[in-house]
């Protein structure tokens, strides 16, 4: 979905460019670029960048470890009316993740077509048969968050 309130729009562009400077950290420690941060009531409560290479530990995605964070700065297992900013749409596990902790809101730059959880591939995000659902906004600094993605494999190969 994408967002039509041009306030809120530029809201996600701040958080958006925030997470990017995250993935860019991921990227100088050789893992891929992606970065997360968790926001409630305008305040980042969260944030993680890759570090599955780093910590040998395929779960250690950008989203885990914002909520692991998050989670720990309310004190409570569940994220409610928080908002996640993602530069790339969350893989399955990450999304699986995202729902048990009644997030609010998922906000994502670059789809991921080949393992996309939250609706390019599956949609765990929105599925009704889950005890939540949450709303997805796409495509925010959906160029900037595919460039960085494009030019750390670009340097790999």
């Amino acid at each position: 979905m994408k967002e039509n309130n041009p306030v809120l729009w530029n809201t996600h562009q701040q958080f958006m460019a925030k997470a990017l400077l995250l993935a860019e950290q991921a990227g100088e420690h050789e893992e891929i670029p992606i970065g997360a941060i968790i926001v409630k009531d305008n305040v980042i409560i969260g944030k993680g960048y890759n570090q599955v290479e780093q910590l040998n530990d395929p779960t250690a995605h950008a989203e885990m470890i914002a909520i692991s964070a998050a989670c720990e700065t309310l004190g409570n297992k569940y994220l409610n009316d928080c908002t996640i900013y993602i530069t790339l749409e969350p893989c399955p596990m990450c999304a699986g993740a995202l729902v048990w902790s009644k997030i609010g809101t998922i906000v994502f730059g670059a789809s991921d077509l080949k393992s996309g959880g939250c609706g390019s591939l599956f949609n765990i995000s929105s599925n009704k048969d889950l005890n939540h659902q949450i709303k997805v906004v796409q495509g925010i600094l959906e160029a900037d968050c595919e460039y960085l993605l494009k030019e750390f494999f670009k340097q790999r190969r």
